[in-house]
């Protein structure tokens, strides 16, 4: 694509022309494509820079020392300030889009970037929170920059190259830690998506342009309604457009339906915060083979979340898909929530599991998302961003209250989490020290009774020790002491986590699987036919209206 093809009129200077950024004619295909790949590269890189962290979790929870605990809560707090900053981005409405998210990528790289020189969990906490704050505006800046470049008869296929920034944002993740953290550290794998932040900030600053508010209130069905928007937008008061936006957008239609697709999510969130962690806790993976199972399902979801937006545009609804989808991923979560308590299931069954799970979950979300965009413009396309700030709120209360709830439903997360690693480790160097008490369990009880030290051991009691066991095993139990002492503290409870783990982690997986059905009720509260005939008699019906009211523009100022 050549540099013309994103270009437009310049200001007087260059800082004025990296403000201002509106468009006062709606652009040609060329440029709205361009337009359109750089808020999903965008959103890409943005959500590569959250989810990284969980990518790595393991490894910054023992470096900061946090409790497992402690790293929820991060979670809950972030995304408590992300559900604040997405309402503060409803003024997107005002203010426009593209700025919120050019200099969002600016902000958010910086702060990846110093992460991981923060020297305690307290930094770390506040710059995690700050870069939740940043993706909170992005969350509604950039589908409302969507909406407004993609026509309703293209915005499926649109909205699902948007949905796939937070899925390949995911894939990213995986695909770059399981092929390098052989050989990097977790701070490498941070400071690689702070650097691809500030690549992509580069071409957003010079290239990305919005639509003047005059343009962007307006509903467009498709390309055809170009001329009859330019013409209109003459006459529209962009401030008496918004008059009680807010109050137009909290209703029950549209508050409902974005309640629904939030809770939806909630297998989606348990994956993208806790699939590293519940894959080494209940089936033993590395940090690296957790990522590359995860691989199949984002893989698919990415590619079934394009599909299904062109399908979608195809048949010209949204109902139908939205609801074979989410049946669709009804089976596979419930057949997922049952192999949580089987500990000897491959790592193929998991991998073909995730791929038509991930698939199905595309063709519920990119409908859902034009559909909501086009149920937000029923009722005021002056209010997109609004109506997507009252969503971007919601999705990030349910993920902050899901986040904090998951410690209390997987309790066995926190021993595991705290001190699996430190069991571990001591029960293998421990091991030839336990096997020797094992086998003089009554002279060890016995020496039990006396602190660790030879010198305040009765005589006899040594000598009976030394006689039965042996001054080289009595050596070595000696040595492991230390490890001893960590298994006495923290044993028992990692072994009773291990073993109540798997039944806990369904018990979270029945709960998402309530929300993924909470979800079909509500699909139906939203605009839009079920049947792919009428809708293309509405689309007809539209471009002749579209015709007459050109005519009559044309023939206006004649008479």
């Amino acid at each position: 694509m050549s540099s013309s093809s994103i270009a437009v009129d310049a200001g007087p200077g260059v800082l004025n022309r990296l403000w201002r950024r509106d468009l006062a004619a709606y652009p040609e295909s060329a440029r709205r494509y361009a337009y359109l790949g750089i808020v999903v590269l965008t959103t890409i890189v943005l959500y590569y820079l959250l989810y990284i962290q969980y990518a790595v979790a393991t490894s910054i929870i023992t470096r900061y020392h946090m409790t497992f605990t402690y790293f929820i809560w991060m979670s809950v707090i972030g995304n408590a300030v992300g559900a604040a900053s997405s309402l503060l981005a409803g003024l997107a409405d005002r203010w426009g889009r593209a700025n919120l998210v050019v200099y969002g990528l600016l902000v958010a790289g910086i702060l990846v970037l110093i992460l991981p020189s923060t020297s305690s969990k307290g930094a770390f906490l506040t710059l995690f929170a700050a870069l939740f704050f940043v993706e909170g505006i992005i969350l509604v800046a950039t589908p409302a920059l969507i909406r407004d470049f993609s026509p309703q008869l293209g915005r499926a296929t649109a909205m699902g190259f948007w949905a796939i920034g937070p899925v390949v944002g995911s894939l990213v993740v995986t695909t770059v830690t399981s092929h390098t953290l052989g050989s990097s550290t977790w701070q490498d794998e941070l400071h690689y998506s702070g650097i691809s932040s500030l690549i992509v900030f580069v071409l957003a600053l010079f290239a990305l342009r919005e639509l003047s508010p005059r343009l962007r209130d307006q509903i467009m069905v498709s390309m055809r309604d170009r001329a009859l928007v330019e013409a209109r937008a003459r006459g529209i008061d962009p401030e008496q457009a918004l008059a009680g936006h807010w109050r137009q957008m909290l209703r029950p239609g549209i508050a409902g339906p974005a309640f629904a697709v939030s809770v939806y999510l909630l297998l989606y969130y348990a994956l993208v915060g806790n699939l590293v962690i519940y894959f080494s806790s209940v089936y033993g993976y590395s940090e690296q083979r957790a990522n590359a199972v995860a691989n199949w399902y984002w893989a698919s979801n990415a590619v079934s979340l394009v599909a299904a937006g062109l399908i979608s545009d195809k048949l010209k609804v949204r109902k139908p898909l939205m609801i074979v989808g989410c049946v669709g991923t009804i089976t596979t979560t419930t057949i997922f929530a049952l192999l949580a308590t089987h500990a000897h299931t491959g790592y193929y069954t998991f991998a073909v599991l995730f791929l038509i799970g991930g698939a199905l979950a595309g063709v519920t979300y990119a409908p859902w998302m034009a559909a909501f965009t086009e149920t937000v413009e029923d009722k005021n396309p002056a209010a997109t961003a609004t109506g997507l700030a009252v969503w971007g709120w919601i999705l990030r209360v349910v993920v902050a209250v899901s986040a904090a709830f998951v410690p209390v439903v997987v309790t066995s997360v926190t021993p595991i989490v705290d001190h699996g690693a430190e069991v571990a480790a001591a029960q293998a160097k421990a091991g030839p020290a336990l096997a020797i008490i094992g086998a003089h369990p009554a002279i060890f009880a016995e020496l039990a009774k006396y602190p660790p030290n030879p010198a305040a051991i009765p005589p006899d009691v040594l000598g009976q020790a030394v006689a039965q066991v042996g001054l080289a095993n009595l050596q070595t139990v000696q040595q492991a002491q230390p490890d001893i002492a960590i298994l006495q503290a923290h044993g028992a409870s990692v072994a009773k986590a291990v073993k109540d783990g798997p039944k806990q982690w369904q018990t979270w997986w029945w709960v998402a699987l309530g929300g993924q059905i909470l979800f079909l009720p509500f699909a139906v509260m939203m605009r839009g036919r079920w049947s792919p005939r009428k809708a293309r008699e509405d689309a007809e019906a539209h471009e002749q209206a579209v015709a007459a009211e050109l005519a009559r523009l044309q023939e206006a100022p004649a008479t």
